[in-house]
């Protein structure tokens, strides 16, 4: 049954553990139960969408396991592939070992913790795709089938009813992936933000801000369905307001984990073509985390090209050629505004560029090239969100830009 299944995200390993919930053993007396009304269903489908967009794999799993141990066992055969033991019971497994990896987040080294991170990111933009497209038109079932709620209508009443409910579920389709493109998009980019993130600390405190999240998405369903709906409306409007950031956080994350992940170092030829660049911090008009190429016009400025939501009519921006350095890093170089012994990064180059920072130079007309290291939690996650600093001699630097 549909009806909260989703508060099966915070309960799925005590599910599991405990066959009191197999349900083998139907009650003595089955009273007939007449289908809930559409805005319950619809209220649980709107909170369910919402945390599975949270967490896909841990969503997913636990709905299937909630749905297969609630079924009794002459009917669990007909069950959706995500209620099979054979997908929920790996995928949560799969789930308990990234539990622990975080649990020990901050006491294994970055060095050794990274790679982890590298395929749990990986592994959210899979299940994401998974729960999109074949998981939600499953859950996207608000309106009841005629067929089992009226058997004692005529034959043709029957079918107009059966064709409105499918029409009715089919048209509700579009909105629930679009719900659940919005709210994956801002949950993605906390693991974005732990891949590049030093701290063990701060990967801590964004896996739970994560899952605080989840949960208050799961009780409040639990409680009352209409309540985790507004809930989860508050969320995805939230989640909407943010889709610029989120989405140019997606495209950093994709080209960051894909160079790592394949060495892309080892292939790359800096000079070919353009640099490939993100930006550190909103550049005039250009907001943070844009993507785009740098490279000398002409009359040997440097611009950066990109265009917005990646398809959009193409923008130029001139910076200037004084006053640059670049920055050597642990995972990648970036492109620094320096005035006197003060620098900002300005822009990311991608982990392509890495070992490649005095060819760098040479393109970007840098005549220094730096390591770069953290100078304080709190300085290193305003750059990391974007936020400007306050000081003169960044902002006597950005004035010309």
């Amino acid at each position: 049954m549909k009806t909260n299944a989703f508060s099966a995200v915070l309960l799925s390993l005590a599910i599991i553990a405990s066959p009191v919930f197999a349900g083998d053993q139907p009650s003595p007396v089955q009273l007939p139960k007449s289908p809930p009304p559409p805005g319950v269903e619809l209220a649980q489908t709107i909170s369910m969408v919402t945390g599975v967009a949270i967490s896909p794999l841990l969503g997913v799993s636990a709905v299937g396991a909630w749905k297969y141990f609630k079924t009794p066992a002459a009917r669990r055969a007909g069950l959706p592939w995500f209620a099979q033991p054979w997908f929920f019971v790996p995928a949560l497994i799969l789930v308990m070992a990234v539990f622990s990896k975080d649990s020990l987040g901050p006491v294994i080294p970055t060095a050794l913790k990274k790679p982890f991170d590298l395929a749990e990111l990986i592994e959210n933009k899979l299940s994401a795709l998974v729960a999109a497209g074949a998981f939600l038109p499953f859950i996207v079932s608000v309106f009841p089938n005629a067929a089992v709620t009226d058997s004692t209508a005529g034959g043709a009443l029957v079918w107009a009813a059966i064709d409105t409910a499918q029409l009715g579920n089919l048209l509700l389709t579009p909105f629930a992936v679009a719900a659940f493109a919005i709210v994956w998009l801002a949950s993605h980019a906390i693991n974005i933000l732990i891949l590049i993130s030093p701290f063990g600390t701060v990967d801590a405190a964004l896996k739970g801000f994560r899952l605080f999240m989840l949960s208050t998405v799961a009780v409040t369903s639990f409680a009352n369905p209409y309540v985790g709906a507004a809930w989860a409306l508050v969320i995805i409007l939230i989640c909407y307001l943010l889709a610029g950031w989120s989405f140019r956080m997606l495209v950093f994350g994709t080209v960051f984990s894909w160079d790592l992940l394949t060495a892309g170092r080892k292939r790359f030829v800096p000079g070919v073509s353009g640099l490939s660049a993100f930006t550190s911090r909103r550049i005039q008009k250009v907001p943070v985390r844009t993507y785009g190429q740098l490279e000398l016009d002409e009359q040997g400025r440097l611009v950066f090209t990109y265009r917005p939501w990646l398809v959009l009519r193409a923008k130029t921006v001139v910076l200037p050629t004084s006053g640059l350095a670049v920055g050597r890093g642990f995972l990648n170089p970036c492109l620094l505004a320096v005035h006197h012994d003060s620098a900002r990064a300005l822009f990311a180059f991608p982990p392509r560029c890495r070992t490649h920072e005095e060819s760098l130079a040479q393109i970007c007309g840098c005549s220094e090239v730096r390591d770069v290291g953290l100078r304080g939690l709190w300085r290193w996650l305003r750059e990391l969100f974007g936020f400007r600093g306050s000081s003169q001699p960044e902002a006597n630097i950005l004035a010309s830009v």
